[in-house]
């Protein structure tokens, strides 16, 4: 099965199924001598872990990484990191129900058509659950980029969104509430609404925004490996993921020219900044700005129509822990995904240094 690695010079791999044994990844080329914070990789996996609110799934999992190589007395020794995450809270009889069957907008048919054979306890490969390791990657990404600072936050649930611009926003309050959204008073609206939701036995959809401050000039490989072209791809290899913008991005298609360019001022820096932060594909030194659109969580506890394997059509109830509405624990994700495509840009920048 190719697909399991991402990256040129800083690459991760990732193995493991959501009812496996245990998750895990290598990192490969992170530089040595980095001094990593274990307590800062951990609190992010904090972040993503299921059953950390009355709004996610209730799969009780600590998460813990476990790290197995590339480390010494605290530091990276250039080697590949390998680490794991064990899974210790499964409980693959409620995917039993499904195993000849298949759940509509899952991968179990596509993989079972692909492959000749799938695992169907929580969507084996398929499950978001993979998203743990790159959490931790992410988390080390991170500690190769100290001074870039990274804000990812919900800025939509449903037909709810956050009507300020994110200059207006104090990142300090996503981590304040379940939702992960700094503007308390739409909050409050979001997690009453998940809750409602929830209780119909169904689910909703959400946007994630990203912030990227203090990104130095120069990071993206045009032509094909553009910056915004990789984040692009870093964020819809995401489970669930059904859109990516950056910048103006689809209202920029609206407006003039006069209007849609960045006046520059004296020291380099622009006057706004419609571009995202990106231009031709290399990064200007401004904010990098870019939204994230997640489909509604294709489980419902609810009764549709499947198809079988003996291609019948059945009707059948979602069984086990599921999220009614998957952003929340989203958001360290994308950080993630964004961290690891500028380290490696980071890393790729520097060769061309003397």
């Amino acid at each position: 099965m190719a697909g399991n690695s991402y990256g040129t010079l800083f690459k991760v791999t990732t193995f493991g199924e959501s009812h496996g044994e245990a998750l895990g990844g290598i990192i490969d080329g992170c530089p040595p001598g980095v001094a990593l914070n274990f307590e800062a990789i951990q609190a992010e996996m904090q972040r993503r872990k299921p059953g950390q609110s009355a709004i996610v799934t209730q799969r009780k999992e600590a998460d813990e990484v476990q790290f197995l190589s590339g480390i010494f007395e605290g530091k990276t020794t250039g080697t590949p990191i390998g680490f794991i995450i064990p899974n210790t809270n499964q409980k693959s009889d409620d995917y039993t129900h499904i195993k000849d069957s298949y759940r509509p907008s899952h991968a179990d048919y596509v993989y079972e058509k692909k492959y000749g054979i799938r695992d169907y306890r929580g969507g084996g490969r398929s499950s978001a659950r993979e998203t743990a390791c790159r959490v931790v990657a992410g988390a080390v990404a991170k500690q190769l980029l100290p001074s870039v600072k990274i804000n990812a936050f919900v800025s939509s649930v449903g037909t709810i969104f956050i009507d300020k611009p994110y200059q207006d926003l104090d990142f300090s309050l996503t981590e304040s509430n379940a939702v992960r959204c700094p503007d308390l008073e739409t909050a409050a609206k979001m997690e009453n609404y998940i809750k409602s939701i929830r209780k119909e036995g169904d689910t909703v959809g959400g946007t994630i925004t990203c912030v990227i401050q203090n990104v130095p000039v120069g990071l993206g490989e045009p032509v094909f490996d553009k910056l915004h072209a990789e984040l692009g791809k870093a964020m819809l290899s995401i489970n669930a993921v059904k859109g990516f913008e950056y910048g103006s991005g689809f209202c920029g298609a609206q407006m003039k020219g006069s209007e849609h360019n960045d006046l520059y001022n004296d020291d380099g820096s622009t006057k706004t900044n419609l571009s995202g932060g990106i231009q031709g594909g290399i990064s200007n030194g401004m904010d990098i700005y870019f939204r994230v659109a997640f489909k509604p969580v294709a489980t419902l506890m609810q009764e549709q129509e499947v198809l079988t394997n003996q291609n019948t059509i059945v009707t059948q109830q979602g069984k086990g822990r599921h999220d009614p509405c998957v952003v929340p624990r989203a958001v360290p994700i994308v950080e993630a995904m964004a961290a690891l495509v500028l380290a490696d840009f980071y890393l790729l920048n520097k060769t061309y240094q003397k």
